[in-house]
């Protein structure tokens, strides 16, 4: 790790292996030392966030990547218990999404998103997105300690 860097924790929410994959390859190229952690369901992400059962030793992500189309719990309902719990209300939630749905936009941003990306079906796209989202969140951004 770079002197003066700190290594920072991406939660990746996706049930997508294909789109997952795909990220994480993104975000391979990255300058910030990271580790990507990919949880593939809405009830194992507020697992890990509440270091609950296998998650009891997981690092405090410094930003979560949500897509809104989860199995056993959405995306829009793990949004929202994320952003009215006090210890997670702080992290910074992305969702990336294949939704273009206005509905899904205002819902996510009443419940507090920072910000809704959709994601494209271009892969080059993708990694783009992916590429600045990194550039954006990691690099510029002072992010809240834990």
């Amino acid at each position: 790790m770079e002197e003066g860097k700190t290594e920072r924790t991406i939660l990746l929410v996706e049930d997508n292996d294909k789109q997952a994959h795909l990220i994480a390859e993104a975000l391979k190229e990255s300058s910030v030392p990271h580790q990507m952690v990919l949880v593939k369901d809405g009830v194992a992400a507020l697992a890990y966030l509440r270091h609950e059962g296998e998650y009891n030793q997981r690092t405090r992500p410094d930003i979560i990547l949500l897509n809104l189309n989860l199995p056993k719990k959405s995306g829009k309902e793990v949004l929202a218990e994320i952003k009215t719990d006090p210890k997670l209300k702080r992290i910074p939630v992305l969702v990336l999404t294949d939704s273009k749905s206005k509905e899904d936009i205002l819902k996510s941003y009443e419940l507090h998103v920072n910000c809704y990306i959709t994601k494209s079906d271009d892969l080059s796209q993708l990694s783009k997105a992916v590429r600045k989202i990194e550039e954006f969140w990691l690099e510029i951004v002072t992010l809240p300690k834990e």
